[in-house]
């Protein structure tokens, strides 16, 4: 590192947070009261980053504060990306102490955790004296850099050392609002479409294959990037939907929708839960999976059709 480098003063990002906040609130006074910091602290704050930038960042004029033209061009390009950092920074803390009872999972089942992790995650919470669980969602190969406990998925990879539960061995069903499909078996495949979900496109060619049934068979319907997306449209629409069993499972139990007798089928996929070995809270995060097994078991068991 050069001399130059060392002499150079450090940004202070306490005094951008500072000057955002005044920028929005137009006035140094309620700044201070929503960071709940004194007023003379905003002001030094202040007078730390004009002398950083070397400009003027507001006016004063009576009660009021002024953005300059230089300090409304700062803050609309400061704004956004500071609460970016601030977010993601609380977001992804390491735990201390105070947060020993918490895990991150993260799934690539948007469907699964919106349809049965999420609502029965209380569950899990009350057995493990008020546990919190932070779920996020993403497609994208984990890291070790990544922050989080449990891996649920059912088609990405981990590469660092983890502990594996096999929790639900996915099946296939065909399913439709029951006033448009009861008693009635999969010849109503020829006359209602079948909705297709792009984000899995091997669903319906390996229930096609397992029935024995061609793409011909079939009518298509409309596209959905997710079985989220889908499920309104299958259990108001006249049309059909293949999912897994397990995501629908509710939505049967509750007779908004029925299963085609005789479309049931494996799928071949598999969805596993990885506690890792890096986790703050191993033994939350074993135990997260142990629950989220036994619930797969217990939901995932199929009726008769």
């Amino acid at each position: 590192m050069t001399d130059d480098m060392t002499e150079e003063k450090a940004l202070s990002l306490n005094a951008v947070r500072a000057f955002v906040q005044i920028a929005r609130e137009r006035s140094v006074t309620r700044a201070a009261r929503s960071l709940d910091i004194t007023q003379s602290s905003v002001s030094r704050h202040l007078a730390v980053l004009e002398s950083y930038l070397g400009a003027t960042l507001i006016e004063r004029r009576g009660r009021h504060t002024e953005l300059t033209e230089f300090g409304r061009l700062f803050a609309d390009a400061v704004a956004e990306p500071l609460d970016t950092i601030l977010f993601t920074a609380q977001r992804m803390r390491r735990r201390d102490r105070t947060e020993a009872n918490r895990l991150v999972v993260r799934t690539s089942l948007s469907t699964f955790a919106y349809t049965l992790l999420i609502p029965h995650l209380q569950e899990f919470s009350s057995e493990m004296g008020g546990a919190v669980v932070d779920v996020i969602s993403s497609l994208s190969m984990p890291s070790t850099t990544d922050g989080f406990d449990v891996l649920l998925t059912r088609d990405l990879s981990l590469s660092e050392p983890s502990d594996r539960w096999d929790v639900y061995e996915e099946q296939l069903v065909c399913v439709g609002a029951p006033q448009h499909v009861a008693g009635r078996g999969l010849a109503t495949l020829r006359s209602m479409p079948v909705l297709a979900i792009t984000s899995r496109p091997d669903i319906l060619p390996a229930w096609l294959r397992a029935i024995d049934l061609k793409i011909s068979d079939i009518r298509p319907g409309a596209r959905y990037d997710h079985h989220y997306l889908a499920l309104p449209a299958v259990t108001t629409g006249r049309c059909l939907l293949v999912a897994p069993e397990i995501v629908v499972s509710d939505l049967i139990r509750q007779k908004l929708l029925e299963v085609l007798p005789g479309s049931r089928a494996r799928s071949g996929m598999h969805y596993r839960a990885y506690a890792i070995d890096r986790s703050r809270n191993p033994d939350l995060a074993r135990a997260f999976c142990r629950w989220l097994a036994r619930l797969c078991k217990t939901i995932g068991a199929p009726d008769p059709v």
